[in-house]
């Protein structure tokens, strides 16, 4: 996919608004939900109104590449999400706390 001006590739393969950490695929997650560009605006105060136009233009004229890009997206996102190790819940960070209060009392 060829990438406008307004677009770039990051090194891991992310594409992002030129100038902004902002990902082009959160702001097409937003557009499908149904968001117009002056919702994009608001969820996205620091982009231009014009930079919202151009990447709502962007992805209609893409849409198919943009797509299969958003859903690889979300795939690595989803797996690496899925590899991190859970911590400890409430309850097991509690138990030493207990077990040390009444070494504590006077």
């Amino acid at each position: 996919m060829n990438l406008p001006d307004f677009l770039n590739e990051w090194a891991h393969g992310e594409i992002m608004l030129t100038g902004h950490r902002i990902a082009l695929h959160h702001v097409v997650a937003y557009y499908n939900e149904g968001y117009s560009a002056e919702m994009l605006l608001g969820q996205f105060p620091t982009l231009s109104l014009a930079l919202i136009h151009k990447v709502i233009a962007f992805y209609l004229d893409n849409q198919a590449d943009v797509d299969a890009y958003v859903a690889a997206q979300k795939a690595e996102i989803d797996r690496l999400a899925a590899a991190v190790p859970s911590g400890p819940g409430t309850i097991e960070l509690r138990r030493p706390l207990a077990a040390m209060r009444p070494a504590l009392k006077p």
